[in-house]
């Protein structure tokens, strides 16, 4: 897969909790990675969280972690 001219490879690119959520953002193993290392081991994906993480309004991954947690408490 190629990285994408000017854009954030969300396959390899580094994702910090500074890193914005895009319009080109994937749900990959990297991401993954990276919200298992913030949330913990029980971190997964649902329809909810994924519909949350895309839905156009400006975030970080730094949040989306946290959001994660927070609805995990519920």
């Amino acid at each position: 897969m190629e990285k994408q001219v000017g854009g954030f490879d969300w396959h390899s690119d580094q994702i910090t909790k500074a890193t914005p959520v895009t319009s080109s953002y994937r749900n990959t193993q990297n991401v993954r990675r990276f919200l298992q290392q913030h949330c913990g081991p029980d971190f997964k994906f649902d329809r909810e969280f994924m519909a949350w993480v895309k839905n156009g309004q400006a975030k970080t991954m730094g949040e989306v972690a946290m959001e994660w947690k927070r609805r995990k408490k519920r």
